[in-house]
């Protein structure tokens, strides 16, 4: 009753121009979040295929679960590994998580 009220209008300078501007911070964000974060996983993930696929009998290698093992047999979806004297293990070729250079397990043991 006292106070009469109070419309907010926007001023002139902000309401021109502001679409275009933004796009442009949507599209410069899109730019970081590709360079940052989606381009180095596809390149992880192709170095991650190439190396399954050169995986050949005797190869030295570390599981996704973390099983030591040397390759014994290699078939097209599942690997053999022998993970002690008389104990191999069946694991898909996507769960082998590194190579090993040669001589590690010996190393290790």
């Amino acid at each position: 009753m006292l106070i009469s009220p109070a419309w907010a209008q926007a001023p002139a300078a902000a309401s021109q121009g502001g679409g275009i501007e933004s796009i442009l911070l949507i599209l410069a964000m899109f730019a970081v979040l590709y360079f940052l974060m989606i381009r180095p996983q596809m390149k992880r993930a192709k170095e991650h295929k190439t190396m399954v696929e050169g995986l050949q009998k005797g190869d030295e290698v570390v599981t996704a679960g973390g099983i030591l093992g040397r390759i014994t047999k290699v078939d097209d979806q599942y690997i053999t590994v022998a993970i002690a004297a008389g104990i191999e293990i069946q694991v898909q070729r996507a769960a082998i998580q590194t190579v090993l250079p040669k001589g590690t397990i010996k190393t290790i043991q």
